[in-house]
């Protein structure tokens, strides 16, 4: 599965991917029960996880940076259900997030979705790794061009 297909739906809990879109919406399937549905556009808004930045108390960043600071940490994922601990873990992992403008509610999901990931075995790139990556092809690509 594919970080870029991976949405989160307003409206709906959890994590979907994105399996076809349609000029009405997008067939979607639950990264939690497998369940595929389609979903509209005119009751929902869709935002793809590589799109969503998050407040630091510098520049914003992009989530994926978050995702893959926690995945880098050795501090076990808190509940998240205990408000105190998931802003503890939060500040140990990144502490640059500015806690003013990204509410409980925000590091709840962060939390939940870090784990629907990493249940879903979904390989968590960074924009500028994507960019790197897709600048590699250009490259390979060309070359094999001049070869040929």
């Amino acid at each position: 599965m594919d970080y870029s297909k991976i949405l989160s739906i307003s409206g709906m809990p959890g994590l979907f991917e994105l399996v076809n879109n349609r000029t009405d919406g997008g067939i979607v399937k639950s990264l939690q029960d497998g369940i595929i549905k389609f979903v509209s556009v005119r009751s929902n808004t869709f935002s793809q996880l590589e799109s969503i930045e998050i407040f630091t108390i510098r520049e914003n960043v992009n989530l994926s940076d978050i995702f893959l600071a926690m995945e880098k940490s050795e501090e076990p994922l808190p509940l998240e259900k205990d408000s105190k601990a998931v802003k503890n873990y939060f500040e140990i992992v990144y502490p640059d997030i500015d806690f003013e403008r990204v509410y409980y509610s925000d590091m709840k999901k962060m939390v939940k979705w870090y784990g629907i990931l990493k249940k879903n075995n979904i390989e968590i790139k960074s924009r500028s790794q994507e960019d790197l990556d897709s600048s590699a092809e250009i490259d390979d690509e060309s070359k094999s061009e001049e070869v040929a």
